[in-house]
């Protein structure tokens, strides 16, 4: 093979796939098979290819690569997540997946207004993008966002009432029974529960685990769960409710980390200490919520992050030609801190 080239050939001009078949010897449709993957060449002309195009510096043209292939390389995702608290990770963990195959992201946040959101599902479209992952700040059910749609599209955080669509949500009942064994690991048995709305998913979902690990355990709730809001305030109230019960509790698990942080104010004020009197544990691993409260608080985090990257890893799959329908669960994991451990 002649000497090394530059990455650039006589003229100071880019290399082309012309100048790359020049100096492997083969054609432009070989070296087009080569650098693609397809097509059955021997592995000896495929090496020389490539060894050729690296020696040039030779960079695919993307808008060609795109016409010939039917792919534009870019991936929606709509949300209804309009203060970013779960869609933000979970776009940063669905970047890093598409990034490593040099696809792009459109946000598009519908601020829960169906029309928006249809408008967005019909410029994403016009826009000809590979596929959409659709996500929001509730893990319950939704409609699908379209039917018969000519891309894949990953529900994620949410998931969709479609059995076959695809959809990856946390495993909230499993982190609610990880919160469980971690306070009776510590030695805690009259455990108290305070969450969000009743008729919110996750508060039941995580409700219920709870006193199903506790059953297993042949211990129950410290009196029944206490729904409220997902405020500080409310934490705060909902303390003063336990607190001033007969029961002796020794400890508290909420099903959000502001929840967790107003019960924690709560619990100092009636002269009581964390975690020595009253273990706590919150839900989310919100760092402003979790790290903000004193002491630092223990909480189930939903590795927002890894579930983006199942999510698009899920859509590049695909958008392949290899689709998985159903339900995915992503684990979740506790962390442990100055709330439950001295």
């Amino acid at each position: 093979m002649p000497g090394r080239k530059t990455a650039e050939t006589a003229g100071n001009r880019p290399a082309t796939i012309s100048d790359v078949a020049r100096l492997a010897g083969v054609s432009v449709g070989t070296v087009s098979k080569a650098l693609n993957g397809r097509g059955s060449l021997r592995a000896e002309t495929r090496h020389r290819v490539l060894s050729a195009a690296e020696q040039l510096g030779f960079q695919p043209n993307k808008a060609a690569v795109a016409l010939n292939s039917g792919r534009t390389y870019t991936v929606g995702m709509i949300t209804t997540d309009t203060i970013g608290r779960f869609s933000i990770p979970l776009m940063m963990g669905a970047e890093d997946a598409l990034g490593a195959g040099e696809m792009s992201v459109f946000l598009c946040d519908a601020r829960d207004d169906p029309i928006r959101e249809q408008y967005y599902l019909r410029t994403l479209l016009s826009r000809r993008v590979d596929g959409i992952i659709v996500t929001g700040r509730r893990t319950q059910a939704r409609p699908p966002i379209g039917t018969g749609l000519p891309i894949p599209v990953v529900y994620a955080f949410i998931s969709s009432t479609d059995k076959g669509d695809c959809s990856v949500v946390p495993d909230e009942a499993g982190g609610a029974a990880k919160a469980i064994d971690h306070l009776l690991a510590v030695g805690r048995r009259r455990i108290a529960h305070i969450t969000g709305p009743e008729h919110h998913h996750s508060a039941t979902v995580r409700a219920a685990a709870a006193a199903d690990r506790l059953a297993e355990a042949g211990l129950g709730l410290a009196g029944p769960p206490l729904f409220g809001e997902w405020s500080e305030n409310w934490g705060r109230q909902a303390a003063k409710i336990v607190l001033s019960g007969d029961n002796e509790i020794d400890a508290i698990f909420c099903g959000s980390d502001q929840i967790a942080r107003g019960v924690a104010d709560a619990v100092r004020a009636s002269g009581r200490r964390i975690p020595e009197d009253v273990a706590l544990v919150g839900f989310d691993n919100w760092d402003v919520m979790a790290l903000g409260s004193q002491p630092p608080l223990t909480s189930v985090d939903m590795d927002l992050e890894k579930l983006g990257r199942t999510a698009a890893e899920l859509l590049l799959a695909a958008i392949g030609g290899r689709p998985s329908p159903g339900r995915h669960t992503n684990p979740c994991r506790l962390v442990i801190r100055g709330s439950t451990a001295s």
